[in-house]
């Protein structure tokens, strides 16, 4: 089967003038390499094809691909990551990952809790914030946790995030709009510990593989945050733990509801954190989750949960098969 695989080459972005804040979610060519090698691996005939813009070029070419794997984040609108899919269900070729909508709605957190709350799953309450006036109105409680609405490798998150009194949150709501005007969440802060769930699957054959606690070491990460630098330097700032069975099923179940109930595909995570009572909510999903074989949380967690990068991309072709062709070519290791 050929497979053609789309990516942001995160070194072409940086050669732009961007800065490394500005391309977290693209990918390095590591990450290229260890997916090529690993769909390789697995029968598969792997072809190169890049970025947005350069999918259009082959396609405009007449070439064309049995399926796409799919990891492309885009650069601008909130649509973004929902670029290459789109592009591919007009010219009718298939793809691993999800759709369009699932990408652009779970792009949005808002949106996404809004979707969520309705399904009655656990989630903080929230506002949003466009303006500086809509942070004046803003009547949740304190602490409040603000962060970008439609960001995501934890990028303008540090931890002057957590909100404490109106004047801190005035002047984090005006320097976070100024560096990403699409709109900022602020939402009620939750103080308990924090998981990531990660799923392979789609609908009802969704399972889960595990679920990883972030646990910070560093004393120098103020309020413990998961933060962007945080996650660029995770040996130094945290350590990941697997959670013991009961918390574990809790969170697990949380992440399989809000899953299926949002239509992802595939494979990805969900964010979880405890309340004061200790219990689970629901803070954000990656249906587009990062694939680097060691800086990656999916990857990490797989690896903690017995399943090695190969598996794990095997259990998404897996999953991407069944779901499209009806079929599997893989025989994959439970």
């Amino acid at each position: 089967m050929n497979i053609g695989l789309c990516y942001d080459l995160r070194d072409t972005y940086l050669s732009m003038g961007y800065t490394e804040e500005e391309t977290a979610e693209f990918d390095k060519p590591e990450t290229i390499e260890a997916i090529e090698q690993a769909l390789i691996s697995l029968g598969f005939k792997v072809y190169r094809i890049g970025n947005a813009r350069q999918l259009i070029e082959q396609l405009c070419k007449g070439k064309r691909w049995n399926l796409v794997f799919n990891i492309c984040e885009g650069m601008y609108g909130s649509g973004r990551e929902a670029q290459v899919p789109a592009i591919l269900d007009l010219y009718n070729i298939p793809y691993v990952f999800s759709g369009p909508l699932v990408l652009s709605l779970c792009l949005d957190k808002a949106m996404t809790k809004r979707v969520l709350r309705d399904m009655n799953i656990p989630t903080p309450d929230f506002c949003i914030v466009r303006n500086e006036a809509d942070s004046e109105n803003i009547t949740l409680p304190f602490p409040l946790f603000v962060k970008p609405v439609a960001e995501g490798t934890g990028k303008g998150i540090s931890g002057n995030s957590v909100i404490t009194d109106r004047k801190q949150l005035m002047e984090t709501c005006k320097r976070l709009l100024e560096a990403y005007p699409g709109g900022i969440m602020a939402e009620r802060f939750l103080p308990g510990r924090e998981f990531t769930a990660g799923i392979t699957g789609s609908g009802d054959d969704s399972v889960i593989i595990g679920t990883m606690e972030i646990i910070s070491v560093s004393k120098y990460i103020k309020n413990a945050v998961y933060s962007y630098e945080t996650k660029e330097n995770y040996l130094k700032h945290v350590r990941y733990d697997l959670p013991e069975k009961e918390i574990s099923l809790k969170c697990e179940q949380l992440a399989l509801d809000a899953w299926k109930g949002l239509g992802c595909l595939d494979a990805g995570r969900v964010d979880i954190k405890l309340d004061e009572n200790g219990n689970p909510g629901f803070l954000e999903v990656n249906p587009l989750a990062g694939l680097n074989p060691v800086h990656s949380d999916l990857p990490i967690l797989a690896q903690k949960h017995g399943i090695s990068f190969n598996m794990l991309i095997a259990r998404i072709m897996d999953s991407a098969l069944r779901r499209i062709f009806k079929k599997s070519h893989i025989k994959v290791i439970l």
